[in-house]
């Protein structure tokens, strides 16, 4: 994308700020729908990837409802969005339990030990609330197919060998499943159809005697689904094919694919410095504090109008203005020489950038602006001070 082609002024406001082009996001809320409709299943937000609560709304239009993975994310998918809500945890705490129960549709447990400690709860507030409402409850299990299709991305790989998210086939046998109703993996990290087209036949070849006692099968997040390349008929396919042989609601999870490329991050030139010949651009904004997979994951995020380093004839290394040595984006070549006040415009900028950001140092959070269909541009949020210090005592 070239910056004449973006719906918005890039020297609007002062940066840094994060910005979301709703057109781009209802492009991939269609592709959402078509699978919605096509396969027959249900897709929810993952708030993990995108919590831009002020697009809920739209989004609410296109998808099933939310995904949380924890309170504080289900308290948001109930009170902003207001359909289906659903919540994953690792580990449930006591006190947070009850209210969990009441603001939420599926809870999935992550081992039998959490269930079992939970049961008795779990069940007696159906009992009661049947009674006197249509309610939607249901609780399932996180299962771990023990099946690995990423490459280089052990962090995010929860089928790695002692991972603690998941129970492993060996776990389940002799388990007595009454009161549950469905299971869950998550196995996948910004994958196409082919790799959870593998993932599903190992979870088929081991868990294929309990799926006929479920009434649904939760088949996490990952899936790029928005992506260029992307299959969407083979995700049609496995889908229908999945639902057809263990009669069950299938559930997609997606983050990332709901708002993949729909977001950018605007920031300037403070400052240019020599170290040895290396030309050293230092930014208003910080990997570390605004765009921290930069630093975990790691990546290297594009920018319009640059290429790889040595690809155009200007060459520099991108940094941050916090304290932290490693506070680095990354090498770049520009056609032209960077000045102080110029404006880079980082791409796929609204999945895990906003959730993720952090005031280590003092740092600023950046603004959070939208811009609508007709290139009205709304500023949603200003981060001050005040933000800064409520954190803190």
């Amino acid at each position: 994308m070239q910056k004449d082609k973006l719906n918005f002024d890039i020297n609007m406001l002062e940066t840094p700020f994060f910005i979301t082009d709703e057109s781009l996001l209802i492009k991939n809320l269609e592709i959402l729908k078509y699978v919605r409709e096509q396969a027959g299943c249900k897709i929810l937000l993952a708030q993990k990837a995108f919590s831009m609560f002020y697009y809920y709304p739209l989004i609410a239009k296109y998808l099933d409802g939310a995904t949380a993975s924890g309170l504080y994310e289900a308290k948001l998918g109930f009170e902003e969005m207001g359909i289906e809500n659903h919540v994953f945890c690792p580990a449930y705490s006591d006190s947070e339990f009850e209210e969990l129960l009441h603001i939420t549709d599926h809870m999935v447990f992550n081992s039998f030990s959490q269930w079992e400690h939970f049961k008795d709860r779990a069940l007696k507030f159906v009992s009661e609330t049947e009674l006197n409402t249509q309610s939607k409850k249901s609780f399932g299990l996180r299962i771990n197919p023990e099946c690995s299709t990423q490459n280089g991305h052990a962090i995010y790989d929860p089928c790695s060998p002692g991972s603690r998210l998941g129970i492993i086939l060996e776990q389940f046998e002799g388990r007595d499943l009454t009161g549950i109703e469905g299971l869950h993996f998550h196995t996948l990290c910004e994958q196409n159809a082919d790799d959870l087209l593998i993932t599903l036949n190992a979870v088929k070849e081991k868990f294929g005697k309990f799926l006929h006692q479920m009434k649904w099968v939760n088949f996490g997040g990952g899936h790029h689904i928005t992506r260029d390349d992307y299959d969407v008929e083979l995700l049609i396919k496995i889908i229908k094919e999945f639902k057809f042989e263990y009669d069950v609601e299938v559930y997609l999870e997606p983050g990332e694919a709901v708002a993949l490329n729909a977001g950018f991050l605007v920031a300037s030139v403070r400052d240019i410095v020599d170290n040895k010949g290396i030309k050293i651009a230092i930014l208003d904004t910080s990997a570390a504090c605004h765009m921290p997979d930069v630093l975990e994951m790691p990546y290297r995020p594009n920018i319009i109008g640059s290429g790889e380093l040595n690809n155009s004839k200007f060459n520099y290394k991108l940094g941050g203005p916090t304290c932290l040595a490693g506070d680095i984006i990354g090498d770049y070549s520009f056609d032209s020489e960077l000045n102080i006040g110029d404006r880079l415009v980082f791409c796929d900028m609204a999945i895990y950038s906003m959730v993720k950001t952090n005031t280590f140092n003092g740092m600023a959070l950046p603004k959070i602006i939208a811009v609508d269909k007709d290139k009205n541009v709304i500023v949603v949020k200003e981060f001050i001070y005040d933000d800064f210090k409520g954190r803190l005592s």
